[in-house]
């Protein structure tokens, strides 16, 4: 499958969709669940509670990805016109060198304890400790089927913590959950050793839940740019000084919060939309990587460097709890038919896709910043939006766009003009 689509933001919905069947070899399932949009009431009030409606999002396919050697269409679920269109782009630069190369730590997931009023907290934390074989056995009880398929609780360890409200013990479950997010694997073990932890400590368990710092489950992302197209026609930069200025823009996300909430959120435009597309849990990615980026205070969760050759050295580190069975996704015949396009084998290969589309969507981004400014590619895309709003007939919604833009004059009111003008 070749996810180099010439052409393919020209075609209609529908051509695309037929495009994307016939490249993908999608089922009819899938086909069809594509083509018929909506999620049906009863569907909706499966996932979710006191339901009285649904709301849509546009699913659109980004091109031009080589993950792992493999070619690889992403399917995106987001309003913001431009996300998708970074992703294709940032992938089409990575292309010839490669594509992008990731590797995840594993899914493993922590749940976390906590036992408040022991009185010895540290006499508590060797008696949890010498009972870890135990523990672990009990934990396990709870999910055979994770279990059976190589899964299950790994490790347990221990921690006291100081807090505003006094020290606290805090015991914390590792937790391979296999091909699932793991939220309620991890939370009904907890759930389990909760009276077990009052026992041995003395004191008294109130929270058994997950941690969504997923920090032994990173996914990782790599790639490498040729200056060469990095280069901007619009401003006459070279590509070595593009180069260079998006290393400096990374120092800038590296040396001051206030950007680097601004450089991850353009990590999260991509990431969320695959998440959003699969009907995986975006919240808790969106938690694990600001909680992550935080630590030893907050930072960009990629990094730039000018490595072999001149070339541009991209990577990502990120925290990923994704999964591929169980949850919405199972629910949903869109996100099923997203995962079919994607054709992904397990939890970690989803995570690994994912960590790529945000660094891609990252450099594409940035590179936009540092030469002819975010707006210019925001503005084309802003008009078309404008135009349609204007209710502008459908055949001249580019021209009266590109018309606007030109003018740098991009208003509903100028748009009515043009089409009347244009009519």
């Amino acid at each position: 499958m070749n996810s180099r689509i010439n052409g393919f933001y020209k075609q209609s919905p529908s051509d695309r969709l037929d495009t994307i069947v016939e490249r993908a070899d999608l089922s009819a399932e899938a086909q069809a669940a594509l083509a018929n949009v909506g999620l049906s009431l009863g569907d909706a009030d499966n996932v979710s509670e006191n339901v009285v409606g649904t709301i849509e999002y546009p699913l659109s396919v980004a091109t031009n990805f080589v993950i792992d050697g493999e070619d690889t269409l992403v399917p995106m679920a987001i309003e913001e016109t431009s996300v998708v269109a970074a992703a294709s782009y940032g992938a089409l630069m990575a292309r010839d060198t490669g594509g992008f190369e990731t590797s995840v730590s594993g899914p493993i997931m922590i749940s976390q304890i906590q036992a408040l009023d022991v009185a010895d907290p540290h006499a508590a934390k060797v008696k949890i400790l010498n009972e870890k074989s135990d523990l672990i056995e009990l934990a396990n009880e709870q999910d055979p089927v994770l279990v059976e398929h190589g899964g299950g609780c790994e490790d347990i360890q221990v921690r006291v913590i100081d807090t505003p409200r006094g020290q606290m013990v805090v015991t914390q479950l590792i937790v391979d959950v296999r091909d699932a997010m793991g939220g309620n694997a991890v939370n009904t073990m907890a759930e389990a050793l909760a009276p077990e932890i009052e026992q041995l400590t003395g004191g008294d368990v109130s929270l058994r839940i997950l941690s969504n710092l997923a920090d032994r489950r990173l996914a990782r992302a790599r790639c490498r740019l040729d200056p060469a197209v990095l280069a901007s026609d619009d401003t006459d930069l070279s590509g070595e000084e593009v180069r260079d200025r998006i290393v400096d823009a990374w120092a800038f996300a590296a040396g001051d919060p206030y950007r680097a909430a601004t450089h991850n959120k353009g990590i999260m435009n991509g990431i969320d939309a695959v998440a959003t597309a699969t009907f995986n849990d975006w919240r808790a990615i969106e938690a694990g990587a600001h909680a992550y980026a935080a630590q030893g205070g907050y930072g960009p969760l990629t990094n730039y460097e000018v490595g072999e050759e001149g070339y541009l050295a991209c990577s990502i580190e990120i925290p990923m709890q994704v999964g591929t069975i169980g949850g919405a996704t199972s629910l949903h015949p869109t996100a099923q038919a997203s995962m079919e396009l994607l054709a992904v084998d397990s939890a970690d290969e989803l995570a690994g896709v994912m960590a790529a589309v945000g660094l891609a969507q990252n450099y594409a981004g940035l590179r936009a910043l540092v030469s002819e400014g975010i707006q210019a590619g925001h503005m084309s895309l802003h008009a078309k939006n404008i135009a349609i709003q204007a209710d502008v007939p459908q055949e001249l919604v580019d021209e009266v766009a590109a018309q606007m833009v030109a003018e740098d004059e991009v208003r509903q009111d100028r748009a009515e003009e043009l089409a009347r003008e244009l009519k």
